[in-house]
Order: C-alpha cells, then sequence, then structure tokens
C-alpha cells in the first residue's frame, strides 16, 4: 500500500541550539542518524569505531575552522572588520559543538592506544566505551 509505513515514526520537538550539538555529535560519529537515535536511546550510550574514511571528514572540518579562523582573525587585525559580534559568537557555538563531539568520539575510543592493565586490548563490543 502506498503511503503506509511498516514501522512508526518516532519524532519530538527541540531547540537549535539542542539540534546543533546533536549533528555535531552525529557527524563526529560517522553513523547514520537513525542509527545514532537507535543506538543513544536504547543503550544510553554510543560507541563509535573510526573509520579512516570519518577521520579524514573530521580532519577536512578541522582545517576548515581553522581556515575561517585564521579569515576572521586577519579581519580583526585590519582596521574595518567585516564580522560581527554575532557572527563570532554563532561561529563560537558552532566550533564548541564540533570540538565537544570529537572529543566524546576520542574519549569513547580511547581504549586503542591506552591498552588495559593485562596486557590485552579490549574491542568495542566488550563493554569498555
Amino acid at each position: 500500500m502506498s503511503g503506509t509505513h511498516k514501522y512508526p515514526t518516532i519524532s519530538f520537538r527541540i531547540s537549535p541550539r539542542e539540534r546543533e550539538q546533536i549533528e555535531a555529535k552525529i557527524f563526529a560519529s560517522g553513523m547514520k542518524k537513525k542509527d545514532y537515535f537507535v543506538r543513544s536511546c536504547i543503550y544510553n550510550r554510543v560507541c563509535v569505531v573510526g573509520k579512516k574514511e570519518m577521520v579524514y571528514q573530521i580532519v577536512e572540518k578541522l582545517q576548515e575552522m581553522q581556515s575561517r579562523m585564521e579569515e576572521l582573525s586577519e579581519q580583526i587585525k585590519g582596521e574595518k572588520p567585516e564580522v560581527t559580534t554575532e557572527e563570532i559568537r554563532e561561529l563560537q557555538t558552532s566550533y564548541e559543538d564540533m570540538l565537544k563531539a570529537i572529543l566524546w568520539m576520542l574519549d569513547g575510543a580511547k581504549y586503542l592506544w591506552q591498552g588495559n592493565t593485562n596486557g590485552e586490548e579490549k574491542s568495542p563490543d566488550s563493554g569498555n566505551c
């Protein structure tokens, strides 16, 4: 039947700020939105296993952020800055969300470089993330 779905839709309203934070975490996780929400709701945590492609996307995002900050720095040093205080606040909020999401992801993957006390490396599915 057209127009009907097998499974129900779950939806809720969030503030623009909450959406920005969630979107940053989803981006940093490299997951599809649906998978991120399901894992987050069911398990109250999201275990992220990084892929090379995702790391490249994060590096590109960080390079964009660095480039934009360098541009802003030059504008501010100039005699007549083109950027407004509001734009700076928005960028600060956006960058803060992205950096927090990246740190959150790295914290979940710290088992990769920290190991454990008995010398065995645990996998993400073993409950250590």
